[in-house]
């Protein structure tokens, strides 16, 4: 079963991932017979990656909630499932045990069924992160509805796009939520964007900040009020392997957002399987991602990896600034934590923080260190390697996407020997190829190009919902029967990983294609900066220069010197050719609310083209853009 296929040395990892490999079939057979189904498969995968199309377990019958919940109800009813830690510290935290979790969820799901919701229906939920947030995203799952959780940090434009996209047929949002000392009036958004919205019927709100709001008749009802009378069990509806579990939108910082589809059984399989790998781990242990659900990386590793596996998950309400910056360190000493899981974004601004926000608490409850959402610059890496886990706890650098569903590059904790920067090596099952601009495989090691998959895996989304064409186009055109991922990709003499950046954001200067990750790592290695972003911008003989954004620790009493100080670092880590043509200084990036940096507004303003930014409402700092707009016409 599955515990025989979870590494417990680096040499057991060779062994299992060949395994993967030679017999991929009969590798994740295995796997999923840990899995409680209603009925087998009757067989394991068909796939095309010209249609493409891809189908795993085909003809199983399941509930994924069932896994999720029911089955760890005899051994770990009285278990937590989950910790909400709630955004202002004074409040109490509250511990849900599997078996409150399990009637909450059922509950729930009785009220969407109560209000119309059928298998099949699309519903938005725009939630803060509490609890009810999870036992929304459950309840759909358990009556077969399709869940589209869309991050309450949206504007009410961006969310009715996503709601008519998938013509959802309810919204299950709040009056309100908690974001540090601000309060956002989630249910205001919610009403705007439905005024754009006909396939909307129903919107149910949870009361959370006590904000006085509009409810309109025959459309609005109170989370309350929805859970009056139900009862605390639903029978779960019986789902095919490749029924549709939710739409995921992409954050759409260029285009159309894309709703990526997730279905049943090979995403339940994939992401319990790479939790319990990855993290290596253990019962009883305090799990802590502090994503929000709103992100696929909350769906897969606070959701359902998580609980699939019987283990205890934290959900943060909060920011990691308020009340101040030591709030990640007090949490983890608060609730014994035994992993944390956080994006790189976080860890260099808590690493410009005070020392001694850090060195007050204990953190001796940590056994592992994770990151996600972009590659980690080598001094953030070797920062939350030293004092956070206090050179004792092992750094697993996770490398995957929306699109993937779960962890496709990552150490095993405890195991694979990590080297900062790097991915390191494929989960099992996993079949990696990069590929050169003419469409060849690079072969060995010691070799640079695109990274691309040649072999599906169970959690890969299946299309773009409504738009199988630009699935194919996007992803599937590029390189022939691959999954192309948009990075470009190192392989080292070890044979380890490294992301050099989306490809997009590889420069072409002078006829050399330059990563941004490698320039940007560069300049962070100058004690004084604390964060960089590297974009390209037309120049009439190289064709491309280099444009260096560039955030520091303390404010530069001689910028020109810093300059070169830059310049002469970049020239010594990288190479002359990779030396930015204008650098500038800045007192942050423009960031979506999920961390990652907006390039696109970047390469605007590096452009000197600042009319037509598109929609920047949607950024976590968004009076940043005027800073820097300011400081270029300077």
């Amino acid at each position: 079963m599955m515990k025989n296929k979870i590494a417990r040395t680096f040499e057991e990892y060779y062994r299992i991932y060949r395994e993967s490999v030679q017999d991929p079939e009969g590798f994740w057979s295995e796997i999923a017979n840990s899995f409680e189904w209603r009925k087998p498969w009757d067989k394991v995968l068909e796939w095309d990656f010209m249609k493409p199309e891809v189908q795993w377990f085909i003809g199983g019958k399941l509930n994924i909630t069932e896994n999720c919940l029911d089955r760890h109800l005899k051994q770990k009813g009285d278990q937590t499932a989950i910790i909400w830690e709630p955004n202002d510290p004074k409040q109490p935290s509250l511990h849900i045990s599997y078996k409150e979790l399990h009637v909450r969820v059922c509950q729930f799901a009785n009220a969407l069924k109560n209000n119309g919701i059928e298998k099949g229906d699309r519903v938005c939920i725009y939630m803060p992160m509490v609890p009810e947030l999870a036992v929304a995203v459950l309840a759909c799952a358990r009556i077969g509805a399709v869940h589209s959780v869309v991050f309450a940090g949206f504007s009410s434009r961006s969310l009715s796009e996503r709601i008519n996209d998938s013509t959802c047929k309810m919204v299950v949002t709040s009056d309100g939520g908690y974001r540090g000392d601000k309060i956002l009036r989630l249910k205001d958004i919610v009403d705007e964007a439905l005024l754009e919205c006909p396939s909307v019927e129903k919107c149910i709100v949870l009361e959370r900040t006590g904000e006085s709001i509009e409810m309109e008749d025959g459309r609005d009802i109170w989370w309350d009020d929805a859970m009056e009378g139900m009862t605390d069990f639903c029978e779960p509806e019986i789902m095919d392997s490749e029924d549709l579990l939710f739409i995921l939108y992409t954050s759409g910082s260029t285009g159309k957002p894309k709703g990526m589809v997730h279905t049943c059984g090979g995403y339940m399989v994939y992401t319990t399987y790479t939790f319990l790998n990855t993290f290596q781990y253990k019962p009883n242990e305090v799990y802590w991602c502090t994503a929000d659900i709103g992100w696929i990386t909350g769906h897969s590793y606070i959701v359902y990896g998580p609980l699939c596996a019987g283990a205890t998950t934290m959900m943060f309400e909060g920011v990691p600034s308020w009340p101040d910056l030591g709030r990640f360190w007090e949490t983890v000493d608060k609730h014994k934590v035994n992993i944390f899981y956080t994006a790189p974004t976080a860890i260099r601004a808590l690493q410009k923080a005070d020392p001694a926000l850090v060195e007050k608490h204990d953190l001796d409850s940590l056994r592992v260190l994770g990151t996600v959402g972009e590659p980690i610059n080598e001094e953030a890496w070797h920062w939350y390697h030293d004092k956070i886990g206090k050179g004792n706890c092992p750094v697993v650098d996770t490398w995957w996407q929306t699109e993937t569903g779960g962890f496709m590059i990552s150490p095993i904790a405890g195991l694979t020997p990590t080297k900062p920067a790097f991915a390191t090596l494929p989960m099992p099952g996993v079949q990696l190829a990069i590929m050169d601009q003419d469409g060849k495989e690079e072969k060995g090691n010691v070799v640079e190009g695109r990274l691309c998959i040649k072999f599906p895996w169970p959690s890969m989304a299946r299309t773009i919902y409504g738009d199988h064409k630009r699935f194919y186009d996007t992803y599937f055109s590029g390189f022939s029967k691959k999954y192309f991922t948009g990075d470009g990709c190192r392989r080292d003499e070890e044979g380890y990983y490294r992301i050099t950046g989306r490809v997009d954001d590889v420069i072409i200067v002078a006829g050399h294609n330059l990563g941004t990750a490698e320039i940007e790592n560069a300049i962070d290695e100058h004690e004084n900066v604390c964060e960089t972003a590297v974009v390209g911008f037309p120049h009439d003989i190289k064709g491309n220069a280099i444009y260096a954004f560039v955030n520091t620790y303390h404010k530069p009493k001689d910028e020109e010197a810093l300059k070169g100080e830059i310049l002469d670092l970049v020239s010594r880590i990288v190479g002359p050719i990779a030396k930015p043509e204008k650098i500038m200084f800045v007192s942050g990036l423009p960031k979506t609310r999920s961390g990652k940096i907006m390039r696109r507004i970047l390469r605007k303003v590096a452009e000197g083209n600042t009319q037509d930014l598109g929609d920047i409402s949607t950024l976590l700092n968004p009076d940043i853009v005027e800073e820097l707009i300011d400081e270029n016409i300077r």
